[in-house]
């Protein structure tokens, strides 16, 4: 994991374009996502993020997501909670880019769980926080 203090070079300097009013950081991590109340087939896959920002998350993706869809995105977190039990950022929000490999969210709503790395699941830490 390369979660740095400081955002990237590109993401320090504001330019025109740019409609992100949060940073976002520069963080590789494992996760799954699944769009949420599809009408068509089920769309869910893995990958990789990009940069995550407390607005929204930049992740690779097997197919390009629709846009406009709900999504719940669940991030294998770096840190571990009491520095032993392994943890998951869950976080739900709309597709608002996407390309073939590529995809953002704007995060609605978000909360950690404990992960497992045993068979069996253990029950989720809740800590939630709305946008």
């Amino acid at each position: 994991m390369s979660m740095g203090a400081e955002p990237t070079t590109a993401m320090r300097f504001s330019d025109a374009s740019e409609r992100r009013t949060n940073s976002r950081f520069p963080v590789r991590e494992e996760l799954s996502y699944r769009v949420i109340h599809s009408r068509s087939a089920a769309i869910s896959g893995s990958g990789e993020t990009v940069n995550m920002g407390s607005g929204g998350i930049l992740f690779t993706t097997n197919e390009k997501l629709p846009l406009g869809r709900t999504v719940e995105l669940a991030v294998n977190w770096p840190a571990k909670l009491g520095g032993t039990c392994p943890l998951k950022f869950v976080a739900v929000g709309r597709v608002v880019r996407s390309e073939n490999h590529c995809a953002a969210v704007r995060i609605q709503r978000y909360e950690f769980k404990t992960r497992s790395t045993r068979a069996e699941a253990v029950p989720p830490l809740r800590v939630q926080a709305s946008r």
